[in-house]
């Protein structure tokens, strides 16, 4: 691809992107089409997908980003769902999707069926999330989703990469591919780990929040890279460096944390229009290569809708039954297991902490959301026409095709209904708001309580370097604010005095404030975020809730240098 042609598909998708989010339609699905449409324009050319651009400059920041915004402590309570879906899901279907290509296409191996069933196995959970999150799906539900999303893609390329070498004639046993697997991720969760250590620990000795999103810029690419050379799973990397660094965000300076999260927000928009841009210039080509083919094109588009319904039946099926299966499992096993250890002394305060339980209705819309995306454009176009040994791969041109079918498919039929399968199953959590209300001022209790009782043991320090004066007014200053966000969260309202435009009167009082109380208010404000991450760290509150609550914190502290700036300026 030349840069002429990425820069043009890259504005086009972006202005595609800009008209769907306002006229509020499916960003995904009209890009496709948009695209599929310049496709058949005389005079545009054939665009060449390269994997390597895919799996190593788009994948990664995607995966980064969805990382970041992840609850690291909702993660791990859920950690047992997630890796049913994450990896049981996956290898589920694309067994069974494998075994009915195999008995659908005759010149198609089963090594080869099973590879393109690792290809379209994977769900995209990045419109099932945004889907979800505007009309209010219960919080499990979303760690639950965004969760698989990110370990899924893992299991998927594994998968790919296993059985196109046996495509390729390598003769694997059970054991060797379950090594491949372990060895997968394994490297890639220590990749990522430390890397995300290394990378959160530099950005912790910087005073520079540009450099500091560099460095976030640049670590899922070096992750990504760094874990497939060492045959570890750059998707795992990339996933384990993210969440890392996004549990430990809120120990980094307020102005890396406010433009990190706008530049990650553009840059999915733009990657994800260009890969869907690609999807609806390649569909074209795809076709004609299939109806050239000694299949012809209505036998492999017949394959391709049939695989279509099973990868949508598949889920669903596996959904439920895995997680009734593993209820009454766990129920049998770990109830005699825990009986047994607590006849030990030591033991007897030994509890087993269930998985947050779901109901049928929330199975059902997790069902429901298995739209494919990026990866599986990206693991279809990595499979070469000859393998490395010089083995050509069977059906190659029906892979394509069954991959880009599933791939919009599933975007038309589930994307475009999830939003009315939510509201009539009623799946609204119509409370977490406020719950997150309660939530933030148990916590503006507790804080206000802790920062009052920290004033008193500073304050004569600060009236030895300030004077009583100055003191005091910093001290009531920060009374007045805490009283006035109490006030706004009781009556439900998440805006306070931090968040008003201020008058021309306190403009001008505000610029005669001496740098002194700038200094107390600076030193609270990080007794306050003390708070806040203890009581994160502690489980006692969402991770979510925390992001709102530093939100204002960091507004609080850029508007008071905001305020430094233009009263040296004047």
């Amino acid at each position: 691809m030349e840069l002429a042609e990425l820069l043009i598909i890259l504005s086009g998708s972006l202005l595609v992107t800009a008209f769907a989010r306002w006229r509020g339609l499916p960003a995904p699905l009209l890009t496709v089409g948009v695209a599929l449409l310049v496709s058949f324009v005389p005079g545009v050319p054939d665009i060449e997908i390269d994997s390597e651009v895919i799996l190593t400059v788009v994948l990664p920041p995607l995966l980064y980003s969805a990382s970041l915004d992840v609850s690291l402590l909702n993660f791990r309570e859920s950690r047992v769902q997630i890796q049913r879906l994450g990896i049981g899901a996956v290898v589920v279907t694309a067994f069974v999707v494998g075994g009915v290509a195999y008995l659908l296409i005759p010149d198609m191996t089963l090594p080869a069926a099973i590879l393109v069933g690792a290809v379209v196995a994977p769900p995209d959970a990045v419109s099932a999330a945004a889907i979800g999150r505007k009309l209010g799906l219960p919080r499990k539900v979303m760690t639950v989703l965004s969760g698989e999303s990110l370990i899924n893609d893992a299991a998927s390329l594994t998968l790919v990469k296993v059985f196109l070498a046996i495509v390729g004639g390598a003769s694997l046993t059970l054991w060797q591919d379950l090594g491949i697997f372990g060895l997968a991720i394994g490297v890639g969760v220590a990749v990522g780990l430390v890397l995300g250590v290394v990378a959160h620990r530099v950005r912790m000795r910087i005073d520079d929040p540009v450099i500091e999103n560099v460095i976030g810029l640049l670590l899922p690419f070096v992750a990504y890279i760094l874990a497939e050379e060492l045959s570890g799973s750059g998707v795992l990397a990339v996933v384990a460096a993210g969440l890392y660094v996004g549990f430990n965000s809120p120990r980094t300076g307020y102005a890396t944390r406010l433009q990190e999260r706008p530049f990650w927000a553009a840059a999915d928009v733009l990657l994800e229009g260009f890969v869907f841009a690609l999807i609806g210039l390649q569909l074209k080509t795809v076709v004609l290569d299939v109806a050239e083919s000694d299949r012809g094109l209505a036998q492999s588009v017949g394959v391709a809708f049939v695989v279509l319904a099973v990868v949508v039946l598949v889920r669903p099926a596996f959904v439920f039954a895995s997680y009734y299966a593993a209820r009454v499992l766990r129920y049998l096993l770990l109830g005699r297991l825990l009986r047994g250890l607590r006849r030990v002394p030591a033991l007897r305060r030994l509890r087993y902490r269930p998985q947050p339980r779901l109901d049928r209705r929330q199975l059902t819309v997790i069902s429901w959301t298995g739209m494919r995306g990026v990866v599986t454009l990206a693991a279809v176009v990595s499979i070469p026409a000859v393998t490395d040994s010089g083995v050509p791969v069977p059906a190659r041109d029906t892979m394509f095709l069954i991959a880009f079918v599933g791939t919009v498919g599933t975007l038309l039929l589930q994307g475009l209904t999830l939003p009315a399968v939510i509201r009539w199953l009623g799946v609204q959590d119509t409370t977490q708001r406020d719950r997150d209300l309660a939530a933030q001022l148990a916590l503006l209790t507790t804080s206000t309580d802790e920062t009052l009782a920290y004033v008193q043991s500073r304050r004569p320090a600060w009236e030895e370097l300030y004077g009583p004066e100055l003191t005091e007014r910093a001290v009531q200053a920060t009374t007045v604010r805490l009283v006035r966000q109490s006030e706004a969260l009781r009556r439900g309202a998440l805006e306070d005095a931090e968040d008003r435009e201020p008058s021309s009167a306190e403009r001008d009082r505000r610029r005669a404030v001496p740098r002194a109380i700038g200094q107390i208010r600076r030193e609270l404000l990080a007794k306050r975020r003390e708070v806040v991450l203890r009581e994160r760290d502690a489980g006692k509150l969402d991770e979510e809730v925390m992001r709102q609550v530093l939100l204002g914190l960091d507004a609080e502290e850029l508007a008071m240098d905001t305020n430094a700036v233009s009263s040296t300026r004047s």
